[in-house]
């Protein structure tokens, strides 16, 4: 299969697709066609491991580069580090109003990005052999949180690479800072920024796009790739588990094969849901995909309107990780709407970084409607979400989680109205451990207020008497490796890189 440019000009394999990561022209890939999968093949995968799934729904983009049985090995390596039997387990929350939760965190970082992050290390050692590509390669990755730990833990001292992280400095919660900060390695090089997400997102597609700046990295046997959904080698793999969840709902009887069901995603940068439209597109069964965003509601007001527009105050909320205006994967979303028409989507991406907005079409605004419900919740709407759920229900979730069920009330009820008898389930993903954001949940749960975080992870073992991952107890007692904060500027941060590439930055733990 082949891969081609949003912005048009360029035609890759797959394996050149996760190597470069950006198109030259600062486009991303998207595949050439959509693979299909019928429904005798969706049945097949109910006798399938979620390792077996996740490679076979790869496959169908990547197996003429990297062959399926490296698919499967990656696959099954990558997953074993995840702490259930199932790596990805499908939750039945209420039965009665088809309310049911997948839980996407239990990975090395109790977090969604794990799932993708645990395969591309593999996904793209393989495609650099295949590319044969000798030079060092360099990941560089802007996050909102989740991603950054992820991407450190995943590229963790793999040979041949380095991985470079930049986060907004006061964009992220505690314990994603933490995690970040005293990540282990040779390899690592994580850095805050003064701004927010799209600062730092901002700066790293600039770094990609720059000759000057690649040319330098060239020199010293370096080249750069990402790990952000802006790598269809990320994005990919998030595309299984929406399979794998209607598969689990088929074997376990709530749904007969042809049923359609909604998926409700937070959503910030448009990575998660893109790869649910995927999976539509490649046949599954879906009649809605719930777009929830908390108080930075650009999404939601793109949806209702038809323009999307940044020129907007910035929030910061309990769910930092959606903390996002400019979301990178709704250019390929763009891209398919328009018809593929490249000379359109380079034209709206460049109206965006020059005029703060675009618009697109009635006609294109219709296809979107048909497959996107958009919503928002505010930091309320999302308290009173969680506390409703784990009341009635006893079940907790962290506060992306919270923003998708307060927006799955709403398009629930809004359904409701329109047929009474309207039975679709929703399958909600859960994107993080509750407690990554223990005080905030701590306050949604009891309305208890704690200023620590540790203090808010106990009362909350407390109050659910779930169990809190050792990995995240253990922070508490790590020094910090990382503690370097860069202006929001754009030479500064490419001397950091530089620097790193060059071996220069390997921090030791203070001895405070």
């Amino acid at each position: 299969m082949y891969f081609i440019s949003t912005r048009g000009g360029e035609k890759v394999t797959g394996a050149q697709a996760i190597v470069q990561g950006l198109a030259k022209n600062g486009g991303l890939y998207v595949p050439e066609t959509f693979p299909s999968v019928s429904a005798d093949e969706l049945q097949s995968m109910a006798e399938m491991s979620y390792p077996e799934r996740a490679a076979f729904i790869l496959g169908k983009y990547l197996a003429d580069d990297l062959g399926a049985d490296y698919l499967k090995e990656a696959c099954e390596k990558a997953y074993a580090s995840f702490t259930t039997k199932d790596p990805i387990p499908l939750i039945k929350v209420d039965g009665e109003v088809g309310l049911y939760v997948l839980e996407l965190f239990h990975g090395p970082t109790c977090a969604f990005k794990d799932v993708a992050l645990q395969v591309l290390p593999y996904l793209l050692k393989k495609s650099c052999e295949v590319t044969g590509v000798k030079e060092d390669i360099l990941i560089l990755a802007a996050t909102s949180g989740d991603t950054g730990k992820a991407a450190l833990e995943g590229f963790r001292d793999v040979p041949g690479m380095k991985v470079a992280v930049f986060y907004p400095d006061e964009g992220v919660a505690k314990m994603q800072r933490l995690q970040m900060c005293i990540q282990d390695g040779n390899n690592v090089c994580v850095s805050g920024v003064k701004g927010n997400f799209d600062d730092c997102q901002r700066a790293v597609k600039r770094l990609f796009a720059s000759e000057e700046f690649n040319a330098k990295l060239a020199d010293k046997g370096v080249r750069l790739s990402s790990a952000n959904s802006i790598n269809f080698g990320r994005l990919a793999p998030q595309i299984a588990y929406y399979f794998s969840a209607y598969v689990d709902m088929l074997t376990s009887g709530q749904i007969e094969m042809g049923d359609t069901i909604d998926f409700v995603v937070p959503t910030g940068n448009f990575g998660d849901i893109l790869a649910g439209w995927y999976a539509k597109q490649m046949g599954l069964p879906i009649r809605k995909l719930v777009c929830a965003s908390n108080r930075n509601k650009v999404l939601t007001d793109f949806f209702a309107k038809g323009v999307y527009d940044v020129k907007r105050a910035f929030h910061r909320t309990m769910s930092p990780s959606m903390d996002i205006l400019v979301s990178s994967n709704l250019e390929r979303l763009l891209f398919e709407i328009s018809g593929r028409n490249v000379e359109l989507t380079a034209q709206r991406m460049q109206q965006l970084a020059k005029e703060k907005e675009y618009c697109i079409t009635q006609k294109e605004k219709n296809l979107l409607d048909k497959d996107f419900y958009a919503g928002f919740a505010s930091e309320d709407d999302t308290v009173e979400a969680m506390y409703e759920i784990f009341d009635e229900y006893g079940y907790a979730m962290d506060t992306h989680t919270g923003v998708a069920l307060a927006v799955h009330m709403k398009y629930h009820e809004e359904k409701e109205k329109e047929d009474p008898k309207d039975d679709t389930p929703s399958v909600v993903l859960s994107t993080a451990n509750p407690y990554k954001f223990p005080q905030d949940v701590l306050y949604a749960l009891s309305g208890n207020d704690v200023k620590d975080s540790f203090k808010g992870i106990k009362r909350l073992n407390l109050l659910t008497a779930m169990k809190p991952p050792k990995c995240l107890l253990d922070l508490r007692y790590r020094p910090l490796r990382f503690k370097t904060v860069v202006a929001n500027d754009l030479a500064k941060m490419s001397d950091l890189i530089l620097r790193f590439a060059d071996g220069e930055i390997v921090p030791v733990p203070d001895k405070e």
